[in-house]
């Protein structure tokens, strides 16, 4: 999601794609019987059945080339359909119809490491401790990139989810965000927070290039969408989430979103009012946590909501594949974007259903707010 502006400023970092997107396990039979066939050398399976537009998703080489990097697990290559039906008649789909999820298409990706989690905290300190670098939110606004604006309005600074006193209509998301002065990854919440006691969250307040320069860091790089999804399905055939089709399977709580009236009251019954260290909820069945909710992730590729149309429409399986030359989004036809997925703890089924693994966000490039952060993928 792209950054509200503050009234300040004038209007670049901005957007509904940005806040409203502000945006585990199977069953333990499931889990042994995947991890089983990992350990082995077959070349491939296909987990059944076929759903609607879903054909079977095959899944190939599962043994891991090599061991294991530092926190990170691997993502057999395969061959899967991607994108999301219209979530509206479900129970926890929204009211959103995902319009650029579809058409659901063929999509082959090759193996890759990607971490387990999503950065945390500790990780981000040790990376800026070792290079010196400073965030988009940690730096001062450049008169040229907002032209008219006063000297005293251009201040360092992030956007931050501010709750609203009572309840409010939700069709404006600038009643519940606001640019807030030293807002940074260090100070989620304004100059007066701390990540002290968080080294577990996720790093949040992280702009697309702060993350880029993490991973190169890192001798990593950002997922392409493709392989975000296909890594967060874990083998699944056109699952609804990562860990199937109950959003709440046996009354267990497999992610960190909302819970109560949007924006104004989040009861926290999941266990998190507000972000959850990386980790607490179920793995998928590639052993991925946090596929869904707690923090949007960036993902290497252009936003544009015509990329599954086209990828439709040119016939047969895609392979790899990077995603558009550009971003182009007709809401704001002059920012940048790029592509942003799994949601975060304040979606919910009232506002943002985009825990719902086909679904896709979008943010300005530039933008970062305390409810983005990132994971990494490694080449094999």
């Amino acid at each position: 999601m792209a950054r509200p502006p503050s009234p300040a400023l004038p209007r670049r970092r901005v957007g509904p794609g940005v806040a409203l997107q502000i945006a585990l396990g199977v069953g333990a039979a499931a889990i042994v019987w995947w991890l089983s066939r990992l350990a082995t050398d077959e070349p491939a399976f296909v987990t059944p059945p076929r759903r609607g537009p879903f054909a079977e998703t095959v899944v190939r080489v599962p043994a891991p080339p090599s061991p294991a990097p530092t926190g990170m697990v691997w993502i057999p290559g395969g061959e899967f359909s991607m994108g999301c039906l219209d979530p509206r008649p479900l129970p926890h789909g929204g009211p959103d119809p995902m319009a650029d999820a579809r058409p659901v298409h063929r999509v082959s990706v090759n193996g890759f490491w990607m971490d387990a989690t999503e950065v945390t905290n500790r990780q981000f300190t040790a990376f800026v401790a070792a290079t010196g670098y400073v965030t988009v939110a940690e730096r001062t606004p450049r008169a040229e990139d907002f032209p008219g604006a006063t000297p005293e309005s251009l201040v360092a600074g992030s956007v931050v989810f501010t709750p609203p006193a009572g309840p409010v209509p939700l069709d404006d998301h600038l009643r519940w965000w606001a640019y807030v002065r030293g807002a940074d990854w260090r100070h989620p919440l304004g100059p007066a927070s701390t990540i002290e006691g968080h080294d577990d969250e996720p790093v949040v307040h992280v702009a697309f290039e702060d993350a880029e320069a993490y991973a190169r860091w890192a001798g990593k790089r950002l997922p392409t969408e493709a392989e975000w999804e296909f890594a967060a399905r874990g083998g699944l055939t056109g699952s609804t989430y990562p860990w199937g089709d109950e959003f709440l399977p046996d009354g267990r709580w497999m992610a960190n979103t909302w819970q109560g009236r949007f924006p104004g009251e989040n009861t926290g019954v999941d266990g998190y009012p507000g972000l959850a260290p990386v980790g607490r909820y179920l793995a998928n069945a590639f052993g991925l946590h946090d596929m869904s909710g707690n923090v949007w992730e960036w993902c290497s590729d252009w936003y544009r909501p015509d990329t599954y149309a086209k990828a439709a429409a040119a016939g047969g399986v895609a392979v790899d594949p990077q995603g558009p030359d550009s971003s182009f989004d007709p809401l704001e036809p002059g920012q940048a974007k790029r592509v942003q997925r799994g949601g975060s703890y304040l979606c919910s089924e009232q506002y943002c259903a985009r825990y719902i693994v086909g679904t896709r966000g979008k943010g300005e490039i530039s933008s970062a707010t305390n409810h983005i952060g990132f994971r990494c993928v490694q080449n094999p």
